[in-house]
């Protein structure tokens, strides 16, 4: 079973051209041979990979998110302890998964500003308690270099609880968040007094 190709309008119709200018050439020089034949099928299964990577996806697939991030410095890995930055009562959150990461044998998947992870509360109001919830990370401590070459950190780890949409569960957020944040989530830099 052949899978449907979702790619831009334009790169469809590239595509399409290119391969009616390949059977073209094949018609005129008349060869039969098996690398000829074969040509067309490489061709299609190579459009198919690259409408599949070419187009506007997120890294990692983080739900609810628009567009890419820059790659940064991860400084949270699985079993962080960071704190919770918005007023739903939790005190700080648990991180036990880093969501969109592949992954290598041994190796703690790690979260930077803007990641969506599943957590925990570890202190706060009991009915959040005991509960995995989605959050995304606001600020973090370890470095990461921005593309116009300037360095930084937050003087704390913090991230918001969020529902899988990635609309925020409270409605304020104390202290500022990174811009990368900001970027792929509008409903946290609505809530935000100051994003850097």
């Amino acid at each position: 079973m052949q899978s449907r190709i979702t790619c831009p309008r334009e790169s469809r119709d590239a595509i399409k051209e290119a391969l009616l200018q390949l059977e073209r050439d094949q018609a005129r020089q008349g060869s039969t041979s098996s690398s000829v034949r074969s040509s067309p099928f490489q061709f299609r299964r190579w459009a198919r990979s690259w409408s599949q990577k070419g187009g506007k996806m997120s890294k990692r697939g983080r739900g609810g998110s628009s567009g890419n991030k820059f790659r940064m410095s991860l400084g949270l890995p699985v079993g962080a302890v960071v704190n919770c930055a918005d007023n739903t009562g939790a005190k700080n959150l648990y991180v036990i998964s880093v969501k969109g990461v592949k992954g290598r044998l041994n190796r703690l998947p790690a979260a930077a500003v803007g990641d969506m992870v599943m957590a925990t509360v570890k202190k706060g109001k009991p009915d959040l308690r005991k509960k995995v919830m989605p959050a995304v990370i606001v600020r973090q401590r370890k470095p990461w270099r921005r593309k116009d070459g300037v360095f930084m950190y937050f003087e704390d780890n913090a991230g918001v609880i969020v529902n899988p949409k990635g609309e925020m569960k409270g409605s304020a957020i104390t202290g500022p968040i990174g811009k990368e944040c900001a970027d792929l989530w509008p409903r946290i830099a609505s809530a935000a007094n100051a994003i850097v």
